[in-house]
């Protein structure tokens, strides 16, 4: 059976678990290194980006995250979780560090507060029909090597054109909150990007 993980030092755990039950793999929160190691593929869960590299340096899972990640566990990162896999951070505080290994530059709180926070239809690659998706004090993705393939992008108002889901190689990140709700198809991509690494 496929093992996929989630972060569970900070964010937006259970949602994320209840998505992979429902789609039919073993699911189960990374505190500790041993943990990782049962890992096929890992979810980075939206939360709060300092808080999290700080946490994984706390539990010695920092070093542990980044060699898996750069070595090729398929990973899966949301709203904080796209900004701990970015390379690069705009509008980040002092210091803050990242797991790395997708060739973007993303931009921290990109569209406002929490109380801007706001919830649209997504045209969304490899998917038919458009993924209603709720973003909270999300990122955007502000440019990307030419290897990164964009899986969707807003459509209207002051934030028209902006990048808000990626592909590259065995990585993926979204700056939305793909577990809130029923549907569970990007969770879904995701389980056979897995399964086909």
């Amino acid at each position: 059976m496929t093992s996929i993980g989630v972060f569970a030092l900070q964010g937006d755990v259970r949602e994320h678990l209840q998505a992979l039950e429902r789609l039919g793999v073993d699911a189960f929160g990374v505190r500790r290194p041993e943990e990782l190691e049962r890992c096929d593929g890992l979810i980075i869960p939206g939360g709060e980006s300092t808080t999290m590299g700080k946490l994984a340096r706390i539990f010695d899972l920092f070093d542990p995250l980044v060699e898996r990640i750069h070595g090729g566990m398929p990973t899966f990162g949301t709203c904080a979780g796209m900004i701990m896999l970015a390379e690069k951070i705009e509008d980040g505080i002092i210091g803050q560090e990242t797991f790395g290994g997708l060739d973007i530059t993303v931009r921290r709180n990109a569209f406002g507060r929490q109380v801007d926070s706001f919830e649209t239809d997504l045209e969304f690659a490899d998917l038919a029909d458009p993924v209603h998706a709720v973003f909270i004090r999300a990122p955007w993705v502000e440019s990307g090597s030419s290897d990164v393939e964009v899986l969707a992008t807003v459509h209207g108002g002051e934030a028209d054109g902006r990048i808000v889901a990626v592909r590259q190689r065995h990585l993926m990140a979204t700056s939305f909150h793909p577990e809130v709700g029923d549907d569970d198809r990007v969770h879904g991509l995701f389980v056979d990007l897995v399964k086909q690494t």
